[in-house]
Protein backbone atom coordinates (compact mmCIF):
# COMPACT_ATOMS: atom_id res chain seq x y z
CA UNK A 1 0.00 0.00 0.00
CA UNK A 2 1.44 3.69 -0.93
CA UNK A 3 2.02 5.86 2.19
CA UNK A 4 -0.97 8.22 0.05
CA UNK A 5 -3.25 5.25 0.11
CA UNK A 6 -2.37 4.76 3.92
CA UNK A 7 -3.23 8.83 4.59
CA UNK A 8 -6.52 8.10 3.08
CA UNK A 9 -7.14 5.28 4.87
CA UNK A 10 -6.81 7.12 8.24
CA UNK A 11 -8.81 10.13 6.89
CA UNK A 12 -11.72 7.71 6.46
CA UNK A 13 -10.92 6.00 9.35
CA UNK A 14 -10.48 9.28 11.67
CA UNK A 15 -12.35 11.90 10.04
CA UNK A 16 -15.25 10.14 8.57
CA UNK A 17 -16.54 9.89 5.36
CA UNK A 18 -17.61 13.54 5.39
CA UNK A 19 -14.94 15.91 6.99
CA UNK A 20 -10.94 15.71 7.01
CA UNK A 21 -8.25 17.92 6.14
CA UNK A 22 -7.21 17.73 2.75
CA UNK A 23 -3.50 15.82 2.46
CA UNK A 24 -1.06 16.10 0.34
CA UNK A 25 -1.46 13.82 -2.67
CA UNK A 26 0.82 12.25 -5.30
CA UNK A 27 5.00 11.81 -5.03
CA UNK A 28 4.64 15.02 -1.95
CA UNK A 29 2.88 12.05 0.32
CA UNK A 30 5.84 10.40 -0.06
CA UNK A 31 7.99 13.33 2.26
CA UNK A 32 7.54 16.51 4.24
CA UNK A 33 6.26 19.22 1.95
CA UNK A 34 4.66 21.26 4.70
CA UNK A 35 4.09 21.99 8.16
CA UNK A 36 3.25 18.55 10.19
CA UNK A 37 3.71 16.40 6.97
CA UNK A 38 1.27 15.01 4.48
CA UNK A 39 -1.85 14.48 6.65
CA UNK A 40 -0.94 18.76 8.30
CA UNK A 41 -1.60 16.93 11.09
CA UNK A 42 1.28 15.04 12.54
CA UNK A 43 0.44 11.54 11.52
CA UNK A 44 3.41 9.32 10.17
CA UNK A 45 1.77 5.38 9.04
CA UNK A 46 5.07 4.16 8.04
CA UNK A 47 6.96 1.85 10.31
CA UNK A 48 11.06 1.77 11.10
CA UNK A 49 11.11 4.40 13.05
CA UNK A 50 13.58 4.41 16.14
CA UNK A 51 12.22 5.69 19.55
CA UNK A 52 15.55 6.50 21.39
CA UNK A 53 18.08 8.88 20.53
CA UNK A 54 20.50 11.82 22.40
CA UNK A 55 22.82 13.77 21.49
CA UNK A 56 25.09 10.70 20.53
CA UNK A 57 22.63 7.62 20.01
CA UNK A 58 21.01 7.12 17.10
CA UNK A 59 22.56 9.95 15.31
CA UNK A 60 23.16 9.55 11.60
CA UNK A 61 24.32 12.78 11.19
CA UNK A 62 24.14 16.45 12.57
CA UNK A 63 25.30 20.08 11.25
CA UNK A 64 25.45 23.13 12.57
CA UNK A 65 22.92 25.90 11.41
CA UNK A 66 24.11 29.34 10.43
CA UNK A 67 21.52 32.16 11.57
CA UNK A 68 18.69 31.43 13.87
CA UNK A 69 15.22 30.20 13.73
CA UNK A 70 12.49 27.70 14.67
CA UNK A 71 10.88 26.81 11.14
CA UNK A 72 10.73 23.28 11.25
CA UNK A 73 12.46 21.49 8.19
CA UNK A 74 10.07 20.61 5.38
CA UNK A 75 11.62 17.72 2.89
CA UNK A 76 11.28 16.52 -0.94
CA UNK A 77 12.86 14.00 -2.54
CA UNK A 78 16.72 14.59 -1.34
CA UNK A 79 16.50 18.09 -0.21
CA UNK A 80 15.93 19.54 3.57
CA UNK A 81 14.30 23.40 3.08
CA UNK A 82 14.43 25.47 5.80
CA UNK A 83 14.13 29.48 7.05
CA UNK A 84 17.08 31.32 9.03
CA UNK A 85 17.39 35.10 10.20
CA UNK A 86 20.59 37.19 10.81
CA UNK A 87 20.92 40.28 12.60
CA UNK A 88 18.29 40.41 14.96
CA UNK A 89 15.97 39.80 11.25
CA UNK A 90 17.73 42.25 9.03
CA UNK A 91 18.30 39.56 6.51
CA UNK A 92 16.01 36.13 6.46
CA UNK A 93 16.70 32.97 3.80
CA UNK A 94 15.85 29.46 2.47
CA UNK A 95 18.34 27.07 3.31
CA UNK A 96 18.89 24.07 1.23
CA UNK A 97 20.28 21.04 2.35
CA UNK A 98 21.49 17.64 0.81
CA UNK A 99 19.15 14.93 2.69
CA UNK A 100 22.22 12.17 2.95
CA UNK A 101 24.38 14.35 5.10
CA UNK A 102 23.08 17.76 5.65
CA UNK A 103 25.67 19.42 3.51
CA UNK A 104 24.46 22.82 2.45
CA UNK A 105 23.20 23.16 -1.47
CA UNK A 106 22.35 26.81 -1.42
CA UNK A 107 21.21 29.45 0.58
CA UNK A 108 18.80 32.32 -1.22
CA UNK A 109 18.32 35.51 0.90
CA UNK A 110 14.80 37.58 0.53
CA UNK A 111 14.88 41.04 -0.30
CA UNK A 112 15.95 42.65 3.00
CA UNK A 113 13.57 45.01 5.33
CA UNK A 114 13.60 46.39 8.58
CA UNK A 115 12.38 43.88 10.94
CA UNK A 116 9.15 43.72 12.64
CA UNK A 117 8.46 43.27 16.91
CA UNK A 118 9.61 40.06 18.17
CA UNK A 119 9.03 37.91 21.00
CA UNK A 120 12.63 36.72 21.71
CA UNK A 121 10.97 32.99 21.78
CA UNK A 122 9.76 33.33 18.84
CA UNK A 123 12.27 34.97 16.55
CA UNK A 124 11.96 35.60 12.96
CA UNK A 125 12.07 32.70 11.00
CA UNK A 126 9.11 30.60 13.10
CA UNK A 127 6.83 30.00 9.55
CA UNK A 128 7.77 26.40 7.86
CA UNK A 129 8.07 26.62 4.14
CA UNK A 130 6.12 24.40 1.88
CA UNK A 131 6.79 22.96 -1.24
CA UNK A 132 5.01 21.13 -3.88
CA UNK A 133 7.96 19.51 -5.39
CA UNK A 134 8.90 22.96 -8.14
CA UNK A 135 8.60 25.90 -6.06
CA UNK A 136 9.49 26.50 -2.15
CA UNK A 137 6.88 29.00 -0.76
CA UNK A 138 8.13 30.62 2.63
CA UNK A 139 6.48 33.69 4.47
CA UNK A 140 8.79 36.01 6.56
CA UNK A 141 6.90 38.84 7.94
CA UNK A 142 8.00 42.10 6.64
CA UNK A 143 10.43 40.14 4.45
CA UNK A 144 7.22 39.22 2.41
CA UNK A 145 6.28 36.35 0.60
CA UNK A 146 8.79 34.51 -1.78
CA UNK A 147 9.10 31.33 -4.06
CA UNK A 148 11.88 29.46 -4.80
CA UNK A 149 12.88 27.12 -7.06
CA UNK A 150 14.97 23.96 -6.68
CA UNK A 151 18.25 25.43 -7.86
CA UNK A 152 17.73 28.00 -5.12
CA UNK A 153 16.89 30.88 -7.76
CA UNK A 154 13.95 33.75 -6.60
CA UNK A 155 10.83 32.79 -8.65
CA UNK A 156 8.74 35.82 -7.45
CA UNK A 157 7.96 37.46 -4.54
CA UNK A 158 5.82 39.30 -2.65
CA UNK A 159 6.12 42.23 -0.40
CA UNK A 160 3.27 43.03 2.36
CA UNK A 161 5.28 46.37 3.61
CA UNK A 162 5.80 46.59 7.60
CA UNK A 163 3.52 44.27 9.94
CA UNK A 164 2.85 45.31 13.30
CA UNK A 165 2.23 41.90 15.65
CA UNK A 166 2.39 41.43 18.96
CA UNK A 167 5.14 39.34 18.96
CA UNK A 168 6.49 38.26 15.51
CA UNK A 169 5.13 36.44 12.66
CA UNK A 170 4.64 32.72 12.74
CA UNK A 171 2.51 31.51 9.19
CA UNK A 172 3.11 28.58 7.71
CA UNK A 173 1.74 29.21 4.15
CA UNK A 174 -1.11 26.23 2.64
CA UNK A 175 -0.48 25.47 -0.75
CA UNK A 176 -4.36 24.74 -2.57
CA UNK A 177 -4.49 23.66 -5.55
CA UNK A 178 -3.54 26.69 -7.67
CA UNK A 179 -2.67 28.86 -5.13
CA UNK A 180 -0.79 29.54 -1.78
CA UNK A 181 -2.74 30.85 0.97
CA UNK A 182 -1.41 33.45 4.33
CA UNK A 183 -3.06 34.80 6.85
CA UNK A 184 -1.53 37.71 9.18
CA UNK A 185 -3.07 39.23 12.05
CA UNK A 186 -1.53 42.62 12.92
CA UNK A 187 -2.05 44.37 16.21
CA UNK A 188 -3.74 47.32 13.45
CA UNK A 189 -6.36 45.08 12.37
CA UNK A 190 -7.38 47.37 9.56
CA UNK A 191 -4.15 45.98 8.17
CA UNK A 192 -4.80 42.59 9.22
CA UNK A 193 -5.86 39.86 6.20
CA UNK A 194 -5.95 36.07 4.66
CA UNK A 195 -5.07 35.88 0.72
CA UNK A 196 -4.55 33.69 -1.81
CA UNK A 197 -1.70 33.83 -4.47
CA UNK A 198 -1.17 32.31 -7.77
CA UNK A 199 1.60 29.70 -7.15
CA UNK A 200 3.15 30.28 -10.73
CA UNK A 201 3.01 34.29 -10.35
CA UNK A 202 2.40 35.42 -7.09
CA UNK A 203 -0.67 37.29 -8.39
CA UNK A 204 -3.43 38.07 -5.76
CA UNK A 205 -6.04 35.38 -6.67
CA UNK A 206 -8.21 37.06 -3.24
CA UNK A 207 -7.49 38.90 -0.52
CA UNK A 208 -9.68 38.85 2.20
CA UNK A 209 -9.79 41.68 5.59
CA UNK A 210 -9.88 40.22 8.82
CA UNK A 211 -10.88 41.88 12.20
CA UNK A 212 -8.43 40.06 14.33
CA UNK A 213 -5.16 41.71 15.65
CA UNK A 214 -3.19 38.83 17.22
CA UNK A 215 -2.64 35.15 16.41
CA UNK A 216 -0.09 33.20 15.18
CA UNK A 217 -1.17 29.83 13.68
CA UNK A 218 -1.41 28.57 10.04
CA UNK A 219 -4.37 28.04 7.44
CA UNK A 220 -5.90 24.25 6.69
CA UNK A 221 -7.72 23.35 4.35
CA UNK A 222 -10.72 20.95 4.92
CA UNK A 223 -13.38 18.70 2.87
CA UNK A 224 -16.43 19.33 4.63
CA UNK A 225 -19.73 17.67 2.92
CA UNK A 226 -20.16 19.10 -0.10
CA UNK A 227 -17.62 21.88 -0.12
CA UNK A 228 -14.34 22.33 0.84
CA UNK A 229 -12.85 25.17 3.46
CA UNK A 230 -10.12 27.24 4.19
CA UNK A 231 -10.27 27.31 8.32
CA UNK A 232 -8.27 29.74 10.11
CA UNK A 233 -8.18 29.76 14.14
CA UNK A 234 -7.26 33.15 16.14
CA UNK A 235 -8.58 35.83 18.46
CA UNK A 236 -11.36 34.89 19.93
CA UNK A 237 -12.90 32.95 17.21
CA UNK A 238 -12.39 30.24 14.20
CA UNK A 239 -13.31 31.39 10.91
CA UNK A 240 -14.10 29.52 7.71
CA UNK A 241 -13.39 30.73 3.87
CA UNK A 242 -14.51 29.83 0.52
CA UNK A 243 -11.02 29.14 -1.13
CA UNK A 244 -12.01 29.87 -4.43
CA UNK A 245 -13.04 33.52 -3.21
CA UNK A 246 -12.06 34.16 0.24
CA UNK A 247 -15.38 35.03 0.76
CA UNK A 248 -15.91 34.25 4.74
CA UNK A 249 -18.52 31.04 5.29
CA UNK A 250 -18.44 30.54 9.36
CA UNK A 251 -17.48 31.70 12.39
CA UNK A 252 -17.72 30.71 15.75
CA UNK A 253 -16.68 32.19 19.09
CA UNK A 254 -14.70 30.40 21.91
CA UNK A 255 -11.56 31.11 21.49
CA UNK A 256 -9.32 33.14 23.99
CA UNK A 257 -7.04 36.74 23.21
CA UNK A 258 -3.49 34.55 21.80
CA UNK A 259 -4.21 31.89 19.53
CA UNK A 260 -1.27 29.86 17.54
CA UNK A 261 -2.33 26.41 17.64
CA UNK A 262 -3.29 24.92 14.25
CA UNK A 263 -6.77 23.21 14.46
CA UNK A 264 -6.70 19.25 13.44
CA UNK A 265 -9.60 17.49 11.63
CA UNK A 266 -11.38 14.00 12.06
CA UNK A 267 -14.97 12.63 13.29
CA UNK A 268 -16.55 15.36 10.99
CA UNK A 269 -15.39 17.93 13.53
CA UNK A 270 -12.48 20.44 13.51
CA UNK A 271 -10.59 20.47 16.80
CA UNK A 272 -9.28 24.71 17.95
CA UNK A 273 -7.29 25.07 20.53
CA UNK A 274 -6.84 28.23 22.19
CA UNK A 275 -3.57 29.96 23.63
CA UNK A 276 -3.25 30.77 26.93
CA UNK A 277 -5.09 27.45 28.72
CA UNK A 278 -7.97 28.04 26.86
CA UNK A 279 -10.53 25.88 26.22
CA UNK A 280 -10.36 23.50 22.71
CA UNK A 281 -13.26 23.38 20.45
CA UNK A 282 -15.05 20.91 18.61
CA UNK A 283 -16.89 22.50 15.33
CA UNK A 284 -19.40 21.01 13.14
CA UNK A 285 -17.88 22.38 9.62
CA UNK A 286 -20.10 23.31 6.73
CA UNK A 287 -22.42 26.05 8.35
CA UNK A 288 -23.25 29.73 7.87
CA UNK A 289 -22.58 32.90 9.70
CA UNK A 290 -22.43 32.33 13.33
CA UNK A 291 -22.36 29.24 14.66
CA UNK A 292 -21.66 29.26 18.02
CA UNK A 293 -24.62 27.94 19.24
CA UNK A 294 -25.52 25.98 16.49
CA UNK A 295 -22.12 23.89 15.45
CA UNK A 296 -19.98 23.81 18.53
CA UNK A 297 -20.47 19.76 19.22
CA UNK A 298 -18.38 20.18 22.52
CA UNK A 299 -16.24 22.72 24.04
CA UNK A 300 -13.30 21.69 27.08
CA UNK A 301 -12.65 23.58 30.19
CA UNK A 302 -9.58 25.72 30.57
CA UNK A 303 -6.21 23.81 30.19
CA UNK A 304 -5.56 23.83 26.01
CA UNK A 305 -1.76 24.60 24.56
CA UNK A 306 -0.56 28.00 24.46
CA UNK A 307 1.99 26.88 21.42
CA UNK A 308 1.48 23.07 20.55
CA UNK A 309 -1.12 21.95 18.05
CA UNK A 310 -3.37 19.23 19.34
CA UNK A 311 -2.45 15.95 17.86
CA UNK A 312 -5.74 13.42 16.76
CA UNK A 313 -5.18 9.52 16.91
CA UNK A 314 -8.08 7.24 15.98
CA UNK A 315 -9.84 8.01 18.76
CA UNK A 316 -8.06 9.85 20.56
CA UNK A 317 -7.26 14.27 20.35
CA UNK A 318 -4.00 14.79 22.65
CA UNK A 319 -2.75 18.31 24.01
CA UNK A 320 -0.17 19.10 26.17
CA UNK A 321 -0.18 22.42 28.46
CA UNK A 322 3.00 24.04 27.82
CA UNK A 323 2.00 26.44 31.38
CA UNK A 324 2.12 23.68 33.16
CA UNK A 325 3.84 20.71 31.10
CA UNK A 326 0.31 18.64 31.43
CA UNK A 327 -0.71 16.39 28.75
CA UNK A 328 -4.55 15.60 28.53
CA UNK A 329 -5.90 12.75 26.36
CA UNK A 330 -9.73 13.50 25.06
CA UNK A 331 -12.34 11.79 23.44
CA UNK A 332 -12.10 13.13 20.23
CA UNK A 333 -15.78 12.57 19.42
CA UNK A 334 -17.26 13.60 22.95
CA UNK A 335 -14.55 15.88 24.96
CA UNK A 336 -14.25 13.57 27.01
CA UNK A 337 -11.29 13.83 29.08
CA UNK A 338 -9.43 10.32 29.79
CA UNK A 339 -6.43 11.34 30.96
CA UNK A 340 -3.99 13.53 32.04
CA UNK A 341 -0.48 13.40 32.82
CA UNK A 342 2.54 15.37 33.81
CA UNK A 343 5.85 15.68 31.24
CA UNK A 344 8.54 17.13 33.56
CA UNK A 345 8.55 19.60 36.01
CA UNK A 346 5.93 22.26 35.68
CA UNK A 347 7.07 25.76 33.78
CA UNK A 348 5.61 28.71 31.71
CA UNK A 349 6.02 28.49 28.19
CA UNK A 350 7.64 24.54 28.32
CA UNK A 351 6.38 22.76 24.86
CA UNK A 352 7.00 24.66 21.27
CA UNK A 353 7.06 21.76 19.09
CA UNK A 354 3.86 19.93 18.41
CA UNK A 355 3.29 16.50 19.56
CA UNK A 356 3.80 13.81 16.76
CA UNK A 357 1.90 10.03 16.05
CA UNK A 358 4.40 7.18 15.17
CA UNK A 359 3.79 3.34 15.26
CA UNK A 360 1.22 3.58 18.11
CA UNK A 361 3.40 6.18 20.50
CA UNK A 362 2.88 10.09 20.71
CA UNK A 363 5.90 12.04 21.05
CA UNK A 364 5.61 15.17 23.01
CA UNK A 365 9.67 17.51 22.69
CA UNK A 366 9.63 20.20 25.07
CA UNK A 367 12.04 23.16 24.99
CA UNK A 368 15.05 22.00 25.99
CA UNK A 369 15.10 19.03 24.26
CA UNK A 370 13.24 16.55 26.16
CA UNK A 371 11.32 14.03 23.77
CA UNK A 372 8.43 12.30 26.18
CA UNK A 373 7.27 8.79 24.50
CA UNK A 374 3.77 7.64 25.51
CA UNK A 375 2.13 4.76 24.35
CA UNK A 376 -1.04 6.09 22.12
CA UNK A 377 -4.56 4.93 23.67
CA UNK A 378 -6.81 6.02 26.92
CA UNK A 379 -4.30 5.01 29.68
CA UNK A 380 -1.31 7.56 30.49
CA UNK A 381 1.57 5.60 29.97
CA UNK A 382 5.43 7.06 29.53
CA UNK A 383 7.72 4.29 28.09
CA UNK A 384 11.10 6.65 28.17
CA UNK A 385 12.72 9.86 27.34
CA UNK A 386 14.67 11.08 25.32
CA UNK A 387 17.40 14.46 25.65
CA UNK A 388 19.01 16.01 23.06
CA UNK A 389 20.37 18.61 25.52
CA UNK A 390 19.62 21.59 23.28
CA UNK A 391 17.04 24.03 22.78
CA UNK A 392 14.28 22.62 20.56
CA UNK A 393 11.55 24.63 19.57
CA UNK A 394 10.74 23.25 16.43
CA UNK A 395 8.69 20.52 15.15
CA UNK A 396 10.31 17.42 13.16
CA UNK A 397 10.12 15.95 9.90
CA UNK A 398 9.74 12.01 9.14
CA UNK A 399 10.45 10.68 6.12
CA UNK A 400 11.73 6.94 5.19
CA UNK A 401 12.27 5.94 8.55
CA UNK A 402 14.24 8.68 9.49
CA UNK A 403 13.71 11.47 12.04
CA UNK A 404 14.93 15.04 11.07
CA UNK A 405 15.10 17.74 14.18
CA UNK A 406 15.80 21.44 14.18
CA UNK A 407 17.49 22.44 17.54
CA UNK A 408 18.73 25.87 18.14
CA UNK A 409 22.26 25.10 16.59
CA UNK A 410 21.84 21.80 14.88
CA UNK A 411 19.83 19.92 12.68
CA UNK A 412 19.33 16.08 13.31
CA UNK A 413 19.22 12.93 11.58
CA UNK A 414 18.00 10.21 13.58
CA UNK A 415 17.66 6.69 12.85
CA UNK A 416 19.06 3.11 12.48
CA UNK A 417 22.05 2.32 11.03
CA UNK A 418 21.79 -0.38 8.80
Amino acid sequence: MSRFAAVLLLGAAVGGAEVLQIPVEGEGARYWPRWRGPSGQGMVEDKGYVDRWSNTENVLWKVELPGSGNSSPVIWGDSIFLTTSYDGGARRSLLCLNRADGKLRWETFAPESAPERAYPKNGHASGTPSTDGKLVYTYLGNHGLMAVDFAGRQAWHRSFGRTNCLHGTACSPLLYKDRVIVFQDQRSPAHSFIAAFDKQTGKTKWWTHREEDTGWGSPIAIRALQREEIVVSSQFKVNSYDPETGKQLWFAYGTTAEVTPTPVVGHDLVFASSGRAGPTLAIRPGGSGNVTRSHIAWQSPRGSPFIPSPLLAGDYLYLVNDMTGVATCLEARTGKSLWQGRLGEAQRESFSASPVYVDNKVFFTNDVGETYVLKAGDEFQLLHVNRFHEMTLASPALVDGIWYFRTERHLYAIGRRH
